[in-house]
This record gives C-alpha cells, sequence and structure tokens, in this order.
C-alpha cells in the first residue's frame, strides 16, 4: 500500500504539472515549488530553534493563527517555519510578518520529505486540522521531532475507519499528540488504538473572538449606513445571491444590503453588479460623496470581511447551495443572527446554533423571505438570536491556551 501511495503522489505530480499549462492555480503551484530546497537552504539560518508550522490552505492558517501568534509571543527565541500545501493560503499569506520563513511545502515524495526535514531541523511540527501526510510523518518519527495535530476533527465515514484505510493508521500512530474538536474525534482515535488524544475544542473561536478584539473600522462604510438595518451577505455564490436578491424587492426601505462574494476577481464582480438596475456600488468605486446614496454595496476585495460583520444586524453566510456554507463563526462573534443554506450538517457548530436559535437554515427563497423577514419587523426576536450567538462563540473559546501549554511542556523535556 505505500508503494501505491508513492506512485499516487508521483502521479499527482505529473498531472498537476500538465494542469499548470491551462490553470492560474495549478502554475503557482508547480512555479512555488521550483527550487525550494535551494530556497531553504540559503534563508535557514538555524541561529535560533525551528518550529514548523503547516496548513494545507487559507482556512487552515487563520485556525491555527492564534497558536502560531501565541507561540511567537511565548516563544520569542524560536524561529517560525510556516508552510502551506495551496496557493489560496501561500499567496495570500507569504508576507505575514510573525513567521520567519513562509513557503510551499514540497510534494511528499520519500525524497522530499527525508530532505526537507534535514534542511529545516525542526526541534517540534504542528500541524492544523488535515494534512496527514506519510512520508513527511514518518520522517519527522525517525527524526525523533514531535508532532502535534490540532483543531482535528475526525468522523466514521473517513479512510482511517475503514477496512480498506487501516494501513493509514500507521501514519495517524505516528502522531506525538492529538488535540480534537470533540468528544466523537477522540473516541473514534480511540477505538483503533490511539489514546494520546485531548479534547481541545476549535481555535477558530479564539481567532474570530481575537478579530473581533482588534476590529477596524472603515469611515466609508459607516458613511454607507446612515441609520439603516444592514443584511450582510458573506462568502456568497450565485445561487446565495439570488434568493437575497430575491427578497430585496419586498424588503423595507430603511434595509440596505452589503454583498462581500467569495469569488472577487473582475468578471465575478461585474456578473453580480449586473444582476442590480441601480442603487449599487462597488466598494472600490465609493467615496464619500456617492456611497450615502447607495442601497447596495458589493465588497470588491480580500482580507476585510471578517471585520465587517460588526457593522451587520444579519448576517448570511454562503455556501450552503454548494458543497457546503463557509465560516459563519466570524459574524456570531459579532452577535449577527446568522442564515445559511441547507447544505450545513458537517459543521458542528451550525447544528449547535440552529438548536440554540442563533441560526437559521433556508432551502429556498420563501424560506429566506419567512425567516428574514421576522429577524427585520421583530426586535426582541432579532435581539435575542444576536445575543445567543455571541454567548455562543464566547463560551467556546481556550484552546489555544491548551494547546500552548502542551507545547511548552514538550519544549521543557527536550
Amino acid at each position: 500500500m505505500i508503494f501505491i501511495y508513492n506512485l499516487i503522489i508521483h502521479l499527482y505530480n505529473f498531472l498537476i504539472k500538465i494542469a499548470a499549462l491551462f490553470n492560474p492555480k495549478a502554475k503557482l503551484w508547480v512555479d512555488g515549488r521550483k527550487n525550494i530546497f535551494k530556497e531553504i537552504q540559503s534563508k535557514v539560518t538555524h541561529q535560533k530553534p525551528v518550529a514548523w508550522f503547516h496548513c494545507a490552505s487559507l482556512g487552515e492558517f487563520e485556525q491555527g493563527r492564534p497558536i502560531i501568534e501565541s507561540f511567537h509571543e511565548k516563544f520569542p527565541d524560536h524561529q517560525i517555519f510556516l508552510t502551506f500545501f495551496s496557493p489560496s493560503g501561500y499567496e495570500i499569506r507569504k508576507n505575514y510578518p510573525v513567521a520567519g520563513y513562509i513557503f510551499y511545502l514540497p510534494l511528499d515524495t520519500q525524497a522530499n520529505a527525508k530532505r526537507f526535514v534535514r534542511l529545516v531541523k525542526p526541534e517540534l511540527a504542528v500541524f492544523v486540522k488535515y494534512e496527514f501526510w506519510f512520508n513527511y510523518l514518518r520522517q519527522l518519527k525517525k527524526e525523533q521531532v514531535p508532532v502535534i495535530v490540532v483543531s482535528a476533527i475526525f468522523r466514521p465515514d473517513q479512510r482511517f475507519f475503514k477496512w480498506w484505510g487501516r494501513w493509514q493508521l500507521k501514519m495517524l500512530k505516528t502522531i506525538t499528540h492529538f488535540f480534537v474538536q470533540d468528544e466523537v474525534s477522540k473516541e473514534l482515535l480511540n477505538s483503533v488504538g490511539i489514546s494520546q488524544v485531548t479534547v481541545g475544542g476549535d481555535t477558530r473561536f479564539d481567532r474570530v473572538l481575537q478579530v473581533a478584539r482588534q476590529k477596524k473600522q472603515f469611515p466609508l462604510i459607516e458613511k454607507f449606513i446612515g441609520g439603516s438595518k444592514i443584511v450582510l451577505a458573506g462568502s456568497t455564490w450565485p445561487p446565495d445571491e439570488d434568493i437575497i436578491i430575491g427578497f430585496m424587492r419586498n424588503a423595507p426601505p430603511d434595509t440596505k444590503f452589503i454583498f462581500a462574494p467569495h469569488e472577487v476577481h473582475n468578471e465575478r464582480i461585474k456578473s453580480l453588479v449586473r444582476k442590480f438596475s441601480a442603487g449599487v456600488i462597488r466598494f472600490s468605486e465609493a467615496d464619500e460623496l456617492n456611497i450615502s446614496g447607495a442601497k447596495i454595496l458589493i465588497i470588491d476585495n480580500i482580507g476585510i470581511l471578517s471585520h465587517l460583520f460588526q457593522y451587520a444586524d444579519i448576517a448570511y453566510i454562503g455556501g450552503g447551495f454548494g458543497v457546503g456554507i463557509h465560516n459563519i463563526l466570524e459574524a456570531a462573534t459579532f452577535g449577527n443572527p446568522v442564515i445559511f443554506g441547507p447544505n450545513y450538517h458537517k459543521f458542528r457548530e451550525a447544528r449547535e446554533l440552529i438548536k440554540l436559535g442563533g441560526a437559521f437554515s433556508i432551502s429556498s427563497g420563501e424560506d429566506f423571505e419567512g425567516i428574514i423577514g421576522k429577524l427585520i419587523t421583530n426586535e426582541p426576536l432579532r435581539l435575542q438570536s444576536s445575543e445567543i450567538s455571541k454567548k455562543y462563540v464566547e463560551t467556546k473559546q481556550g484552546a489555544t491556551t491548551k494547546i500552548i501549554n502542551y507545547i511548552e511542556e514538550r519544549l521543557q523535556e527536550k
């Protein structure tokens, strides 16, 4: 099975190089790994011990960010070596100032893993949520480097718990310690003989609370709002937007809308603008003269959505009519009642918030009109839902502290 795994890795490498001829994201993936070992060798000084943090993409980075920053603050005598698998993480965070070194992760071949670990010489490796790379984990085990997986979540349908995936349990058993999000994950790992597990919670709660405490102000958006109620639609796709637009025709006159689509390339933004006949403005084209008269504001840049929920009265989070909803915690931490589509069941926070009354799922435009109509017109209901969302996030904080305390114990043992 290990032979087949390595064969698949090499096949993936071949196919992505072909895809890079046509796909810009694949090209970034390939180009970002060219001469990577020479770069690592020339840049890493080893004047301080190295702590390696790995994130698959941008979402995992945001999840791991509280740990990285807490580690940086608590252990200033260490250098942070940060890697990404995906361009969507690396290209956006390649200048992240807390990390001393930021690279793409070389593909998980036996040769790459051996060369990488021996060049970087990490004293500790932290993997965020996913990314169980067999050759890297095996090499780290050989080099006696402690490996910690944080904010992990496991489900019975994953390959590790199927008869045909049991060989990959060897990979999981090389990990020094798991910090999982829930008891189900712990029980699953225990059931296959993995006992080095702590239910630590989800560091995303720490991250969104950190953003709320350090929120940025946007005077232009405050001018746009005036005294209106704000419905903020974040990380949306066309099916989400069509449902909201259907409601807008009958929305109360004192309601304004902010759209922050998941993709912000020019063609995507233009197609969204064309759906409105009037009253719409792009954030990049807004100024103090034209923004107050607009009814619809489209956010056409990245990196500010998590701060914008402070201005919302009600939030809609997209993705629920596709493969799954995007992050609802950024909205909940600011006390937004949250609405989303039907594909939310694999997200524990969505299920829990629905039960509590802080979130609502819809399957159609009629559902949306019914729910948002109540939230807009029934002020006590909206405020109650708002308080539920905010308190839910506050009660879930603390995962970062547990993980950092464990890391401190491990480092003291060395």
